[in-house]
């Protein structure tokens, strides 16, 4: 079964542009990115290396946008194309089928990769429990996140944000916040929460 989704379309095509202004930054300050923060734009860089011992991008390469690659992706924005066994079904209810199961798959990719639940480096059963536990809340709440935010951002884009929204002491009880973007500007709105302010007291916080 083919068909296509305009939906689907804006959203691929959104993420994509998400993706592409990352790997443009990383071709521009290729510093502060390694393996892991690479992940999904670096797909859009060519000629990209990563260190095996650091995980640093690999220096004296010339970084360079992957337009064929983008213009490749773009064509098939919208369509899906399944393959199934299931003879009884119904066209709707094999594609009502498949957005469940793959759902389901990206929820497993997100555990482990953004929330890293494999491999567990924890052997003793209360431990295990303790971890995905703490895996499954995540997922749960930065679900509950997205879906308040109108599925507006990637999960990547969504947790890269939250990670990077830190400060820095500056004083005894002064503090300097050193990120802010687009993300945490809905977020602040969302919550009414002023999450711009860049300098705070220990108590404000």
């Amino acid at each position: 079964m083919a068909y296509y989704s305009e939906k689907y379309a804006r959203k691929q095509k959104r993420d994509r542009e998400v993706m592409i202004a990352r790997a443009k930054d990383l071709i521009a300050h290729p510093k502060k990115y390694d393996k892991v923060t690479a992940a999904g734009s670096g797909a859009y860089v060519q000629n990209i290396a990563f260190d095996k011992t650091t995980g640093e991008i690999v220096d004296g390469r010339e970084l360079v946008l992957d337009g064929a690659k983008i213009a490749e992706e773009e064509k098939y924005d919208g369509y899906y194309s399944i393959v199934t066994s299931e003879l009884k079904m119904s066209d709707h209810e094999i594609r009502d089928t498949y957005r469940g199961l793959a759902r389901i798959e990206e929820t497993f990719k997100i555990s482990k990769t953004e929330f890293e639940s494999r491999p567990v480096f924890v052997w003793t059963n209360e431990h295990i429990k303790g971890h995905f536990a703490t895996c499954f809340t995540a997922l749960v709440l930065i679900r509950l996140l997205q879906a308040k935010l109108g599925s507006k951002y990637p999960i990547g884009k969504m947790i890269e944000s939250l990670r990077k929204y830190n400060c820095t002491q500056i004083d005894n009880t002064l503090y300097q916040f050193v990120y802010y973007d687009e993300f945490l500007e809905e977020c602040g709105k969302i919550f009414d929460m002023k999450l711009n302010k860049r300098y705070r007291s220990r108590e404000q916080i």
